[in-house]
Parts: structure tokens; sequence; C-alpha cells
């Protein structure tokens, strides 16, 4: 299986779609919709609205908002999408309901037609939206002229990534390039209308209403040279530094005390996302361990009864920032290695007991890794924690390997469920699986924790291979 190689990164937030008003419109109406529909069948049944309701619908919408971009996508695409992500979220909320025995407050014909009114209005607003969509673009304003200087390849990305944006009328007059054309190692279907000696002269003749400054960070005295020409003009200008066309983990542009910053590697769990995540934690893991208490003394029980030795397995691993932490598990093997090798388990391992074998095929042997979450050493969705001996092999051999320490570890994670569980026998797999962790950390948000943990339950439900 050849290792998949992670996609160049697009130059996100550099065009200015998350400022657009069809942009924030979009991201807030299918929270809104949900949220109105809730409102409205109560309303309509009871007269009034329950506070219960008023607080499940502010964390129905925190979850949900923003909900992304769909009206760019065919329709079947943005109904599959919808309720695809309407599926996943009403799971959760029935559940939760179910167990705490909220849903007995509540009629079934109340229940179901929410279920079934609800993804069928925010398709329809998101239709609406869509139609009405070009008539809020025209209403931004004319088109914007738009001038790249430096074709290369963060030019020639942001070039692309202005003319494909749904979200207003760029015009994208070309480039200006010092470089003649039997130098220049990027071809593009842009023309270069000059060097950079003609540029202020350029926008002096003509209207353009932004300047982007693609040229790597190496010419800083032609960059400084040419923003002082440039003090003249009333174009908005802005600086693509080429480390945005590198694998950046949560890149963003931020400030301290006034002073910019460009975030090149950061966790994806700062503030308000932080707080969200750790709530999120506390509360499954104890809704969890409640709910599966019995479940754990009965395989506590079983281990002691077929196997000599300890009942939970408790093995150093590395956890947040690459601190050392202790990982529960029920022992599953006839040893308990933790010292400076760790032979991974393989098929037909003659190590792993009996119930063990049960145990690591259902992941059940991971259950006692909620106490972890509650004592803030782990996550319930997250890269998995290596034993810190395979910690110590693989990071000497993988590029860009510790950066999954930048988040807690996680009982499940997008590696595990997409296929890449248990034993990893080459270098390849565990390339495959720090691809996928860091991809996660690039693209968190809650709505991919609860696919992540929705995946994970099915994928115990029939049982995985890869799982020794």
């Amino acid at each position: 299986m050849a290792t998949k190689k992670p996609p160049i990164r697009t130059l996100s937030g550099l065009s200015a779609s998350a400022n657009s008003p069809l942009y924030l419109l979009e991201s807030i109406v299918e929270p809104l919709v949900m949220v109105f529909v809730l409102w409205g069948l109560f309303i309509y049944t009871e007269n009034q609205i329950p506070m219960s309701i008023f607080i499940v619908s502010i964390v129905l919408f925190s979850i949900t908002f923003p909900s992304g971009a769909k009206i760019r996508k065919s329709f079947f695409s943005m109904c599959r999408d919808v309720i695809a992500q309407w599926l996943l979220i009403a799971f959760f909320v029935l559940i939760f309901a179910y167990v705490t025995r909220y849903i007995t407050l509540y009629s079934e014909q109340m229940i179901l037609a929410w279920l079934i009114i609800t993804p069928l209005a925010q398709i329809a607003a998101l239709q609406l939206l869509k139609w009405a969509s070009p008539k809020l673009i025209e209403w931004q304003g004319p088109p914007q002229n738009t001038l790249i200087v430096g074709l290369n390849e963060q030019g020639i990305l942001l070039a692309d990534n202005l003319k494909e944006d749904y979200y207003q009328r760029i015009n994208v007059l070309g480039f200006f390039e010092d470089r003649s054309p039997a130098r220049l190692e990027e071809q593009a279907d842009y023309p270069v209308l000059g060097s950079l000696n003609e540029l202020s002269t350029y926008l002096r003749l003509h209207t353009v209403h932004k300047l982007y400054i693609a040229l790597p960070m190496s010419s800083h005295p032609r960059i400084l040279k040419m923003l002082d020409d440039l003090k003249d003009t009333t174009t908005s200008i802005y600086f693509v530094p080429d480390i945005f066309v590198t694998d950046l983990i949560q890149g963003r542009v931020s400030e301290v005390n006034g002073i910019p910053v460009v975030s090149v590697c950061d966790t994806p769990f700062t503030g308000m996302d932080g707080f969200t995540k750790r709530t999120a934690d506390v509360l499954f893991s104890l809704f969890v361990l409640i709910l599966i208490s019995p479940i754990l003394l009965i395989i506590a029980i079983g281990i002691k009864l077929t196997s000599p030795g300890a009942i939970i397995f408790k093995q150093r691993r590395y956890g947040l920032d690459g601190q050392e932490i202790l990982v529960y598990k029920f022992r599953s093997m006839t040893v308990t290695e933790d010292g400076g090798k760790v032979t991974q388990a393989t098929k037909n391992d003659q190590r792993i007991t009996p119930l063990g074998a049960f145990l690591r095929k259902t992941s059940l042997d991971e259950l006692p890794q909620f106490i972890n979450v509650l004592q803030g050493r782990m996550s319930v969705v997250g890269p998995r924690p290596h034993a810190v001996a395979h910690n110590e092999e693989y990071r000497k051999l993988i590029k860009g390997y510790m950066v999954r320490h930048k988040v807690k570890p996680g009982i499940t994670g997008w590696a595990q469920v997409n296929g890449f569980r248990g034993e990893t026998d080459t270098l390849e797999k565990m390339e495959q699986r720090v691809h996928y962790d860091l991809e996660y950390l690039r693209n968190w948000s809650p709505r991919l924790d609860m696919l992540i943990v929705a995946k994970t339950v099915w994928l115990t439900v029939v049982g995985q291979d890869s799982a020794y």
C-alpha cells in the first residue's frame, strides 16, 4: 500500500470568504433552522418553550455553528451532507435523552416530527440561499480587481483560490514578476503584466482594489523597497509568506500585544475551543462510566478468574506536550511490558489470553481509559498514545511525528476509524497513522469528534480485523 501524501495546503483565510456576508449567513442557517423548528413545534403543540428546550437549543447551536460550506455543492451532495450531519447529531441527542430519561418528557410524535422536519427545512433553507446567492454577491459591490506579485507556487495557488471563490467576485488581473519568462519555474494561466519597478505606475493608471505580495521571505530587501514605492497608492496590500504552502498545523495569524505573529504549528484547543473540548470529555466520560459500570465489573472478574496477574495494566506513554503519563487498560496479555523495548501484539500472538483476544478485538480493553480522561491525562478523541519505546523509535524516522503530541492522546482517533488500528508492523503503516493524526489536528471540530465516536461505536460492533 503506497503512502498517502498529504495534499498541498490551500491558502485558507487569505481570501475574504470568511468575512463575506454570504459565507457568514450560510454558516448560521442550519443551526438556526434546527433551533427554530424545535421552538416552532413546542409553540404549536404547547404554546410555550420549556426552559429545558432553551438549554438544549444552546448546546445544539454551539455544536453545529458554523455549519460549513454546502451551497457551492450540487443539490444531491448538499442533501447528502445535511442528512449525514443530522443523523449524527440526532443519534447523540437521542442516546443522551434516552439514558437520562428526558425522552419521556416529550411525545413520540413530537420527537419524530423534529427528526423529520429539521433536515428537510435545512435543505430548503440552503437551497433558497443558493438561489439568492448571485444577488447577495452582487450586493457586495463590483468585482474586486486583484494583482499578485510573484509568479511562484504560493502565488499561483492564491490566484486559483481567489478565482474559484464562490462567495465574492474577484477578478485576478495578472502577475508582476522580475524574472524573465525563461527563468520562471511555474506556468500559469494568468498574464505577467510587468516587473516590480512598473508596479506603482500600473496602480496609478488602473483601478486595483487588492494587491497580494507572494514573494519568498528571502526577498526581504525587494519587498521593503516595493512597499516604500507603494505608499502613494490606495490599493489594499496583503503579504502572503511562503510558509503558507508548507504543511501547517492550525496555521493562523494572531497578535501578541499588537505585534502580528504567524502560527506555524499550534494546538486547535485554545480559548473557547479548549473549554468546549474539555467539557465534552468530562461529561461524556462520566456518562459512559456510569452506563458501563456493570460491564467493567464483569470484565475485571473475568480477567482475575482466567489468568494470573493484575486486572489493570498501566503503561507509560507520551501525553500532551510529550510529557509521560500512565495509561490504563484491562490486561489482555500474560506479560506487562513497559521497558526500553516493547513488542507490539501480532496476529495469533501467544502472549494474548483467550479473554484478552476478545477484549482487544472489541476494544473493551480500552474502557479504563475513560478514567484517564477524567484525570485530564487523555481525551475521548485524539491521536492514540504509543508506548514510550515506540515513540523514541518513530520520532527519529517519521517527520512531524511528535506534532501529534500538541494535543492530549485519545481513546479513539481519526487514524483508528480509517483502518489504522492495532499492529503497525511497517514504517509505512505508522506514517499513514501519523498522517491521519495530523489531519485531525488541522481539521478539528466538535462535529468531527462526534463522527469519530460514532464510527468507533460502529466498528466496535462489526469488529476490526487489524486489532490483535
